[in-house]
C-alpha cells in the first residue's frame, strides 16, 4: 500500500483550523451575490443590514437550509416524504456546518387547543404531576396523564368536548321575532329556501298551528319545537303544488338542527351561519376548563389543575416552589397518604419551577399555561420556543434565531441576552438576524449585508467583530451603533392636541377600571412591558369606541396580518396599482385589435393566463420517494401568461416583464401613468423599494405586510379626520427604516390625523408627541396608566419601567 501519509497532514491540519467556522462559498439564494464568509462557531453572531438586504437569505435561507438538507439526507427515502422540506440552496459551498435549529417567527395554524403548556410541552408535566402526586378524593381510583387534558377523549368534557365553551340554543337566539307566526318564518334557526319550508309542513302535519303568532303558542307547545331531540317521520301532502308527490318528512328541532350543522358540516359559510342562533359561554359542566368531572376532582396544593392552568406562571412557581424544595430524604419519610410530597412530586414540581423560571426570565411571567398560542404575538411565540430549547440539553448545535426582541420592551431586553449567552455556554452557536441594536452590541461578532435592499445589496460588508463595523462606510448599520443614535431626530417642537378622546372606566382582559385620555391630532406612542395591556387599549377599546367621539369619522388599524393568503395576491394586486398596469396594455393598439380587455391581462382569469399552471408560473413535480418540489412552468417558464397575452407590448415590456421589476424599477418605468405612479411613490417612502410587484403575499414578512398596507392608506385623500391605530410598526425594520416609517406617521399627523402607535422602539417612543406608559408589569400585574404626557414627563417618572431607556434615548437626540 502506497504511504499516504505526507498528502494526509495538510489536510487535517486545515480540518482543526476549519473546526471553528462554518465557511460559506459561493452563496447566491435570492439577491445574495456569490457570497463568501467566514462565521464563527460557539458564539453569539448578529446578521444585519436593512430590510430586503439579504441577511436572512444568507442566515436562514443558505446556513440554515443546508444543515437542514444534509440532515434529511440521512434519513431513509420512503420516511423523508413525511418531513416538510424546503429547496436546496443556492450556494457553491459550505464546510464546518454542525446541525442547525431554526427559531423563526411564524404562526402556526390558529387553533384554541393549542396553547403555552402545548407549545412548551409544560402541559405534559403537569398533567403528569396530578396523576402521579395530586391529591385524589376518597375512594378515587388514581387517573392516567391523559385524563387531565381537555385535547384526548379520556379528559375532554363530554358536553363541551374540551373547549370550555358551549353553545346553547336559546328561545331568544332562534326566534327572533315572536310576533311572527312559524309560517313567516318566526323560527330564523330554521333553514331557508326548500327545507325551511319542508319542516313548516311537517310541523303543520304533526299538529301545530304555523299561522298562529309565536308568542302566542303555549310554552309546552314553542319547547318542544325549539329543544326535542325527538325526530319523528311523517307523510307530507303538498297542498298548493298538484303534480308533486306525497313524501315522507322528518322533524328536526331548532336546537337539533343548528348542533347538527356546527358538529358535521364542512362548509364554513354553514357553520358561520347557524353561529348566529347560539349563545356560547362557558361550559357549565366543566367551568369552562374543557376537562371532566373526575379530573377536576383532583387537587395539588389545595387547587385544580384548571386553576393553576389559568395561574400567570410567576404565580404558578410561588405554588410549586414549596414541594421543589424538599429534600429527596424528607420526601421519602414525609405522610404517604399524599402523594403531593412523595420523590416523585419534588422531581416534577422541580422540573416545572425550573422551566417556567427560564420564562419568567424571558419577560413571560404574565402568561399562563391555558393561555391560547393564536392569541401570543410572533415575539412571544418565539421566546416560548427559546426557553424550551434551553431546557433540551442539546450541544454542538447551531441555533439561528428571527428577531428575539421582537415585541419585548427594552426592560426585558437583558434577560434575553442572558439566555442566548447560556445557550452558547452550552457549546452551541447562536446565529441572530436582528434589528435591534441593544442585542447586536453584545454580539461576539457581526455580518453586515447591504448596502441597500434587493438587487442594491446582497453583498457582505463586514464580517468581524462589533466594534469593526464602525470603520466600514458603506454600512448603513454603522452609525446605529452608538448607543442610542437610533432614535429619528425630530425637527419640530411637540405638536399640541387639538381634542381629547377620553376612555373612562375600561375593563377588559387586565384592564381594570380604568380613565385613559388619549390626545386627538397628534403621534401618540403606547408602551409598557410585555402583557401591561398595550394592546388591549389601543386594538381592543380605543379601536371599537373610537367613531363615538367627536372629530373621528374612520377607524385605520394597520396590523401585521397578511395581504394575502395564497401566492395569487401580492404587493400589485393588493395596493390596487395593477389595476392601472392593466388599464395601460389593454389601451395599447395591438390589444385593441386583438379585442383584449383589462381582464384579459390577469394571472387569475381564464384567457389570459398560461393554462398548464393557471396563472400561477410553477408547476408541482411528484417524485417517487422523494419529496415533492415546485418548477418552473414548461409552457410559459414563470411568466404566468400564454404566449398570445406576452407578445402585447408596452414601451417594449411585456405585462410579466412588469411583474417581475421591483417598486423602485417600476417606479422609473410607469412615470407616465398617475394611479400607479402614485402608489410606487409611496411604496417607496416606507422603504419597500426592493420588492416585486408580483411577488407573492406569501413571502412576505409581518412588517413588509403591515407597510404595505400603510401605503395603501397613504394613497387616500385625507380628511383630517382618520385615527390611525399601529400594534408595533418597528417590527421586522432595520433602524434606517424605522426613520422612513417615522416620517411618514409624523406625516399623516400633519396631515390633521391622529396617530396612535402601540411601540417598544425607544427612537419613536422618543419622536412621540405623547406618550401613555402602561403597567408597572404585565398581566395582573399591569392594566393601568403608569405614567402619561410628553416623553420628557414620562422619562422622569419614577414609577414606570420605560422611563430610564426613554430619558436615555432622549438624552442622546
Amino acid at each position: 500500500m502506497p504511504d499516504t501519509a505526507p498528502p494526509d497532514l495538510p489536510r487535517r491540519a486545515a480540518d482543526v483550523h476549519d473546526r471553528g467556522f462554518v465557511r460559506v462559498r459561493g452563496a447566491r439564494e435570492n439577491n445574495l451575490r456569490s457570497v463568501d464568509v467566514d462565521v464563527p462557531r460557539d458564539s453569539i453572531v448578529a446578521f444585519t443590514g436593512v430590510s430586503g438586504s439579504g441577511k436572512s437569505s444568507l442566515a436562514f435561507g443558505t446556513i440554515y437550509a443546508e444543515a437542514q438538507r444534509r440532515f434529511l439526507e440521512s434519513v431513509a427515502p420512503y420516511a423523508r416524504r413525511l418531513i416538510a422540506q424546503g429547496g436546496t440552496p443556492h450556494v457553491d459551498g459550505i464546510s464546518g456546518l454542525p446541525p442547525a435549529v431554526a427559531l423563526q417567527q411564524r404562526r402556526g395554524a390558529p387553533s384554541s387547543r393549542s396553547t403555552v403548556g402545548t407549545v412548551t410541552t409544560l402541559s405534559n408535566s403537569m398533567r403528569m404531576l396530578f396523576s402521579r402526586a395530586g391529591t385524589y378524593p376518597e375512594g378515587a381510583s388514581r387517573l392516567e396523564s391523559d385524563s387531565f387534558s381537555p385535547n384526548t377523549a379520556a379528559g375532554a368534557c363530554p358536553r363541551c368536548h374540551g373547549l370550555g365553551v358551549a353553545h346553547e340554543v336559546t328561545e331568544a337566539s332562534a326566534v327572533h321575532d315572536p310576533t311572527s307566526s312559524i309560517r313567516e318564518g318566526a323560527i330564523t334557526a330554521w333553514p331557508g329556501a326548500w327545507q325551511g319550508k319542508n319542516l313548516r309542513d311537517v310541523t303543520a302535519v304533526l299538529g301545530y298551528d304555523i299561522d298562529r303568532p309565536w308568542r302566542e303558542l303555549p310554552q309546552a307547545d314553542r319547547d318542544w319545537l325549539l329543544f326535542t331531540d325527538e325526530q319523528p317521520v311523517v307523510e307530507v301532502v303538498p297542498q298548493r303544488d298538484r303534480v308533486a308527490k306525497p313524501y315522507k318528512g322528518r322533524f328536526w328541532s331548532a336546537r337539533a338542527f343548528v348542533l347538527h350543522t356546527l358538529a358535521d358540516s364542512q362548509s364554513e359559510t354553514q357553520r358561520a351561519k347557524v353561529l348566529r342562533f347560539v349563545e356560547s359561554g362557558p361550559c357549565a359542566l366543566c367551568g369552562g376548563s374543557g376537562l371532566t368531572r373526575a379530573a377536576l376532582a383532583v387537587t395539588f396544593a389545595g387547587r385544580t389543575i384548571a386553576e393553576l392552568n389559568s395561574l400567570p406562571l410567576a404565580e404558578l412557581g410561588d405554588v410549586l416552589r414549596p414541594t421543589a424544595s424538599l429534600t429527596s430524604a424528607s420526601a421519602a419519610v414525609s405522610n404517604a397518604s399524599s402523594g403531593e410530597v412523595t420523590e416523585v412530586a419534588v422531581t416534577l414540581a422541580s422540573d416545572l419551577l425550573a422551566r417556567t423560571t427560564v420564562l419568567d426570565d424571558l419577560g413571560l411571567g404574565y402568561l399562563s399555561l391555558g393561555r391560547a398560542t393564536p392569541s401570543l404575538s410572533p415575539g412571544e411565540m418565539q421566546r416560548l420556543r427559546i426557553a424550551t430549547q434551553l431546557r433540551s440539553g442539546l450541544f454542538g448545535v447551531v441555533y439561528v434565531l428571527d428577531e428575539p426582541s421582537a415585541g419585548l420592551h427594552p426592560a426585558d431586553a437583558e434577560p434575553l441576552v442572558a439566555v442566548l449567552e447560556e445557550l452558547r455556554a452550552s457549546g452551541n452557536s447562536v446565529f441572530v438576524v436582528e434589528h435591534d441594536m441593544s442585542i447586536v452590541r453584545r454580539a461576539d461578532w457581526v455580518v453586515d449585508v447591504g448596502p441597500g435592499a434587493g438587487s442594491e445589496g446582497g453583498a457582505v460588508l463586514y464580517s468581524g467583530p462589533v466594534a469593526g463595523l464602525a470603520e466600514v462606510e458603506r454600512s448603513v448599520t454603522r452609525r446605529f451603533l452608538v448607543p442610542w443614535s437610533d432614535a429619528p431626530v425630530r425637527t419640530s417642537e411637540r405638536r399640541r392636541p387639538d381634542g381629547v378622546l377620553a376612555l373612562r372606566s375600561v375593563s377588559r382582559h387586565n384592564l381594570h377600571d380604568v380613565d385613559v385620555e388619549v390626545p386627538r391630532g397628534v403621534l401618540t406612542a403606547v408602551t409598557g412591558v410585555s402583557g401591561s395591556g398595550k394592546s388591549t387599549l389601543v386594538g381592543g377599546v380605543l379601536a371599537d369606541t373610537a367613531t363615538d367621539f367627536d372629530g373621528i369619522d374612520r377607524v385605520v388599524e394597520v396590523d401585521q396580518r397578511p395581504i394575502g393568503r395564497t401566492p395569487r395576491s401580492n404587493l400589485a394586486t393588493y395596493t390596487g396599482l395593477f389595476d392601472a398596469v392593466r388599464s395601460v396594455f389593454a389601451s395599447t393598439d395591438e390589444a385593441v385589435v386583438r379585442g383584449y380587455t383589462a381582464g384579459r391581462f390577469s394571472f387569475n382569469v381564464v384567457g389570459g393566463r398560461c393554462d398548464v399552471c393557471q396563472g400561477e408560473g410553477s408547476v408541482s413535480v411528484e417524485l417517487l420517494f422523494l419529496p415533492g418540489s415546485y418548477a418552473p412552468c414548461p409552457e410559459c417558464h414563470g411568466a404566468r401568461y400564454n404566449a398570445e397575452t406576452l407578445e402585447v407590448r408596452w414601451n417594449d415590456r411585456s405585462i410579466a416583464d412588469v411583474l417581475a421589476m421591483t417598486v423602485a424599477e417600476a417606479a422609473g418605468f410607469l412615470r407616465g401613468v398617475p394611479a400607479a405612479s402614485r402608489a410606487l411613490e409611496t411604496l417607496r417612502e416606507v422603504g419597500l423599494g426592493y420588492l416585486r410587484l408580483g411577488q407573492p403575499a406569501t413571502e412576505l414578512s409581518g412588517g413588509e405586510a403591515q407597510r404595505i398596507k400603510l401605503a395603501t392608506e397613504l394613497q387616500r385623500v385625507r380628511t383630517g379626520r382618520t385615527l390611525y391605530l399601529l400594534d408595533e410598526p418597528t417590527t421586522g425594520l432595520h433602524p434606517a427604516d424605522v426613520e422612513l416609517l417615522v416620517a411618514q406617521l409624523q406625516g399623516l399627523v400633519d396631515g390633521g390625523d391622529t396617530v396612535v402607535v402601540v411601540e417598544h422602539h425607544m427612537g419613536v417612543v422618543a419622536a412621540a408627541d405623547h406618550v401613555i406608559d402602561m403597567g408597572p408589569a404585565g398581566g395582573d400585574g399591569g392594566g393601568r396608566v403608569v405614567a402619561s404626557g410628553t416623553p420628557e414627563l414620562v422619562a422622569a417618572s419614577p414609577h414606570s419601567r420605560t422611563a430610564p431607556y426613554l430619558a436615555a434615548a432622549l438624552a442622546d437626540r
